[in-house]
């Protein structure tokens, strides 16, 4: 992948991709840390002289100008971490873009509108790429979370600039995740956590052919354990995901690979956050009892696997995280991956928010900013945002 060190920037007008789908209150951006991410490569860029617009895509308007996803507030916010101006363009093509970009000095920069307002940025339609990089020399892409997807502005843009390149963020993401894709230390420790198999099935059986031991929890674990005859009480599963877990169940012990799932549970009558913890012993599950997260046994057992681990990759919560009584699964494995003396990864978004509710985010070895971008990689060795800039 070609590095944004490898680019002559000076003066160049300068495309740049950025993930700054950021959470937002009331108008107000309410976590910088994807501003914060970006930060190294839009300084490099500007030091450098470039004329520099970045854009992103900011929730899911759908093709449309909807304005409660505008990225101005974002742009402000950007302003105030910089301390310079960073100007406004209403719309990310047109002749108001063209004219703000001629016209600005070397070291200047401008935050386009949310490219996700126009259809041709999701349909990756040339006319619209091509309108994107029309008054541009070069692009960077440094939006990791974004480049498994063959967006506009993420590779459709590439071929109709002078040249391209990776930031240094999606540099990191992918010199930390290649690390679990070529040839990882051993014991390699997967887990895998969250509500579906089937959004998680590739990624499975990637890692049958990678990791030593698969730890599974979240909704995710019942789907296997009804493969496997274990009583389910009145837990989510996906009955159409059943045969596929018994393949992958039969491919994991041919390979001698373990995929240990929960042997206790804490349950519930009833879906609710206020539900009374119903703790469940056995890996049975009594009738009309839902599990809801793993139980104590589970969460030593998947801990002791983590301590014996030179590489760990975690992707998803151990159980309904968000409310308290059913947040202890995750928060022990939050705390076992932290402990670790591994090589650590932990990518998706909820994993990242329970990592940084612990505190522990800086025991981490990388804290990935993409997490379908990061399970993708991990399953197909690349992603298309990555290939175009080879």
């Amino acid at each position: 992948m070609r590095s944004i060190r490898d680019l002559n920037l000076e003066g160049k007008a300068v495309f740049m991709r950025l993930d700054l789908n950021v959470p937002m209150k009331d108008g107000k951006v309410t976590s910088d840390a994807r501003i914060n991410a970006a930060l190294p490569t839009i300084k490099f860029a500007l030091d450098k002289g470039a004329r520099l617009a970045i854009t992103s895509h900011l929730g899911r308007p759908k093709g449309k100008r909807d304005m409660k996803y505008s990225l101005e507030p974002v742009g402000a916010r950007l302003s105030e971490i910089l301390g310079k101006d960073v100007l406004f363009a209403e719309d990310c093509i047109g002749d108001g873009v063209k004219g703000m970009v001629k016209n600005l000095r070397p070291g200047g920069i401008i935050l386009l509108e949310n490219v996700r307002f126009h259809e041709g940025e999701t349909k990756n339609d040339p006319e619209f790429a091509k309108a994107l990089a029309a008054p541009f020399e070069v692009f960077v892409n440094d939006a990791f979370g974004s480049s498994h997807r063959e967006h506009a502005s993420v590779t459709g843009i590439v071929k109709y600039v002078q040249a391209s390149g990776g930031g240094f963020l999606l540099e990191k993401e992918v010199q930390s995740i290649s690390k679990l894709v070529n040839n990882p230390q051993k014991p390699f420790v997967a887990i895998l956590g969250g509500a579906k198999v089937a959004d998680k099935i590739g990624v499975l059986g990637s890692l049958v052919g990678k990791a030593d031991t698969l730890l599974i929890g979240g909704a995710m674990a019942y789907t296997f354990l009804k493969a496997q005859g274990v009583d389910v009480g009145g837990s989510k599963f996906e009955e159409d995901q059943v045969r596929h877990s018994q393949e992958l169940l039969k491919r994991a012990k041919d390979r001698g690979v373990d995929i240990l799932l929960p042997i206790d549970h804490s349950c519930a009558d009833t879906f609710s956050e206020d539900a009374t913890l119903i703790a469940v012993t056995t890996q049975n599950i009594p009738a009309g009892k839902l599990a809801l997260d793993i139980g104590p046994q589970t969460r030593k057992l998947y801990s002791e696997r983590i301590a014996q681990a030179a590489t760990v990759f975690w992707n998803g919560p151990m159980g309904v995280f968000e409310w308290s009584q059913f947040a202890a699964g995750t928060n022990a494995l939050a705390q076992a991956v932290a402990n670790s003396e591994a090589f650590t990864v932990v990518g998706g978004g909820d994993s990242v928010s329970a990592i940084e509710k612990a505190g522990i985010q800086d025991k981490i070895d990388h804290v990935s900013t993409g997490g379908g971008a990061s399970l993708e990689f991990i399953e197909n060795g690349s992603l298309p945002g990555i290939v175009v800039l080879s």
